[in-house]
């Protein structure tokens, strides 16, 4: 081969080695914008940070976020990157019972609640117990759920420093030859739809006691499960809760399984990563049993005869 060839074949060499940064760039941007629509139209990751829903929601639970239910809003949007505003695409409202991620009406922080009270209600509590149009709903208390003591799980970090999730279950502290738990007060509870679900109500507090409160239209009522520790509707936005009933669009999607659980113990090290593991969580509906005897209950029965 003469040095012509040969120079000829090293050009075209490096011209094959040359990247197309243009085409790898715009890849990567139509990936991010296909991941990005995944997330604002279709579902996207949740994780528990506190314990406002336990005993239905644990600290450390990733679930799955369904955004389609009730239609789409600004608040749809991962990130929150649209304007806030009332308009609605294929609105729909949510039922009794749902597991909902409300945004702050000032930060653009997601909530989740679940709701207890549907537009046009008037929603009160007395002694922790919810009245809907001026009747109780079903209320009965249950044996007690246990809750592992988990050291390592740490909530309400603030300025670096958090306290553990479920100090204030401390008086409700039982130990066992199988353990340390937290076996706190339970109640279960029935929305007029049959939705069924369990709370913890172990305090006396402000929050036992609210309203009423009639639910304009367009607006939902939501309350989290951990009843005496939840900023929720019942709760001032200087409380740092929602301020009352809820726009719907500010309802940015619908709970729906947990994918995994972790208990805190999470480190670098990779044999943590399988130990630290609640497997027992995983793949846990949201969606709230319907209770026999009630008239959807019933349906429902009949439909699967």
């Amino acid at each position: 081969m003469d040095q012509t060839s040969e120079n000829a074949s090293q050009a075209g060499g490096e011209e094959k080695e040359k990247v197309n940064w243009f085409a790898e760039a715009r890849g990567l941007a139509l990936m991010l914008l296909v991941v990005l629509a995944f997330h604002s139209l279709v579902a996207k990751p949740f994780y528990i940070p506190s314990a406002s829903m336990m005993p239905t929601l644990w600290v450390g639970d990733r679930l799955i976020v369904s955004k389609y239910p009730y239609g789409w809003s600004w608040a749809s949007a991962s990130f929150h990157l649209l304007p806030r505003s009332d308009w609605r695409i294929w609105a729909d409202t949510p039922e009794y019972g749902d597991i909902v991620i409300p945004v702050h009406p000032i930060r653009n922080e997601d909530y989740i609640k679940r709701v207890v009270a549907l537009p046009g209600d008037t929603i009160e509590v007395r002694e922790g117990r919810i009245i809907l149009n001026g009747t109780p709903i079903a209320r009965e208390q249950v044996a007690s759920v246990r809750l592992p003591l988990e050291p390592e799980l740490y909530c309400n970090r603030i300025d670096g420093l958090a306290t553990p999730c479920l100090d204030a279950f401390e008086d409700h502290r039982v130990e066992t030859a199988e353990g340390i738990f937290f076996e706190p007060p339970t109640f279960r509870e029935t929305l007029p739809n049959g939705a069924t679900y369990l709370v913890i109500d172990h305090e006396e507090v402000r929050f036992d006691d609210h309203g009423p409160v009639p639910v304009p239209e367009g607006h939902v009522f939501v309350m989290g499960d951990n009843r005496d520790h939840s900023a929720d509707s019942r709760a001032s936005i200087g409380e740092s809760g929602l301020g009352g009933p809820v726009p719907l669009e500010n309802i940015g999607g619908r709970a729906e399984f947990i994918t995994f659980s972790l208990d805190g113990s999470t480190s670098w090290n990779p044999v943590s990563w399988f130990s630290s593991l609640r497997g027992d969580r995983a793949w846990t509906t949201l969606r709230p049993a319907i209770a026999e005897g009630t008239a959807v209950g019933e349906a429902a029965e009949r439909t699967a005869d």
